[in-house]
């Protein structure tokens, strides 16, 4: 056998160590190092990645010898920084999760990089490797006749507790509808093939984390809204987020309409949330309907038990990262999920957070 693959992780908190236990699940691979400062991610870290040797900093990281690639899993606001010093000093193949950056402050040093960087690049956008989402995308053209309006609805549980509560404010996160909705930005231009033209969103922080506080900060993300954005192709597409609706049956659905029909996907959200006493988690679903002749094909999507249990995504990081894989081991020519897609889904973010704080429509153009 080959000598494994060997990945080096920035960041274990709970989406890094998700990262961990599918990369655990992919033939032939190795978690060879992971930075990570603190001691109780470290140590939940080690279940999951026994012979990972654990540094104290980026530049450690990127001078442990033999690394494959590296996966980075930190914080929203360390990505670019930390994209740079690959770049400086080791650029390998990369998997950065998203948002690609979080302020329009960093839109310049994202540019430069892209421009620069020698090797693959990947943004995780799990999202689209969820199968009833992957099963969604390969029928919602036909299905509709052309896709004329696309919804997108999420009503889940409010943030989770992160390390250091940095997703508690916008300066770090890059504000609810950048750090939560950049997926749902991506798909919106994934299934339309077109860029967006411009956004209308309202929103606002009704619910969640009022009485938190935080170095006597009180938390500043939002938790439900609108965002209606305009493509250039004339299809236009909505978000509808709601961050206090945990008792739905179904977390996310997504539906395409056009001249000939309807195709939507129901996701499920992550089983460990689902209540025992009500049996089995619900069945990720792909309803079909025509409108002629009308009679909606209602088709169960499951997802292997194995990589269910590897994280609360659905499956999807598993088949990212398999992806991920073929690249670094030269088996695909190019990232799936490029550095513009990740801008993109970022800028768009950007749009629906500047269009509820000066309440107003605004351009692309304002933003790229």
């Amino acid at each position: 056998m080959s000598e494994p693959t060997k990945y080096g992780i920035i960041g274990c908190g709970m989406m890094g160590q998700e990262h961990l236990r599918n990369i655990a699940l992919l033939p032939n691979t190795q978690v060879a190092a992971i930075f990570e400062p603190n001691a109780q991610m470290q140590a939940d870290s080690a279940k999951f990645a026994p012979d990972a040797q654990f540094v104290d900093s980026v530049q450690a990281l990127l001078a442990v010898d033999g690394l494959d690639c590296i996966m980075i899993a930190s914080p929203n606001f360390r990505h670019v920084e930390q994209l740079e010093a690959l770049a400086a000093q080791n650029p390998l193949p990369v998997l950065v999760e998203k948002p690609l950056f979080t302020s329009i402050d960093d839109l310049k040093r994202v540019e430069d990089f892209a421009a620069n960087y020698p090797a693959p690049v990947w943004v995780a956008m799990e999202y689209r490797y969820m199968p009833p989402i992957a099963a969604f995308l390969e029928e919602a053209e036909t299905v509709t006749g052309g896709i004329k309006m696309l919804t997108v609805r999420e009503h889940r549980f409010p943030f989770l507790e992160k390390v250091d509560d940095w997703n508690r404010f916008n300066v770090q996160s890059g504000g609810t509808f950048v750090e939560k909705c950049c997926h749902f930005f991506d798909l919106m231009r994934l299934t339309l093939k077109s860029e967006p033209v411009r956004v209308m969103a309202s929103g606002g922080q009704d619910v969640n984390h009022l009485d938190e506080r935080y170095d006597g900060e009180t938390p500043d993300i939002l938790d439900n809204g609108y965002v209606i954005v305009e493509f250039a192709s004339g299809a236009r597409a909505m978000l509808e987020l709601c961050m206090f609706a945990e008792g739905a049956e179904y977390q996310e659905d997504v539906s395409a309409v056009g001249p000939n029909g309807k195709a939507e996907a129901f996701v499920p959200g992550p089983g460990r949330f689902w209540p025992e006493h009500l049996g089995a988690a619900p069945v990720p679903k792909l309803v079909i309907s025509p409108r002629d002749p009308k009679g909606p094909e209602e088709r169960d999507i499951p997802v292997d038990p194995t990589i269910l249990e590897a994280g609360d995504h659905n499956g999807s990081t598993f088949y990212q990262h398999q992806k991920f894989l073929e690249l670094v081991r030269g088996e695909r020519d190019a990232a799936e999920v490029s550095l513009h897609d990740g801008k993109m889904a970022v800028l768009m973010g950007l749009a629906a957070q500047i269009s509820i704080a000066e309440n107003r429509m605004v351009e692309m153009s304002e933003l790229a």
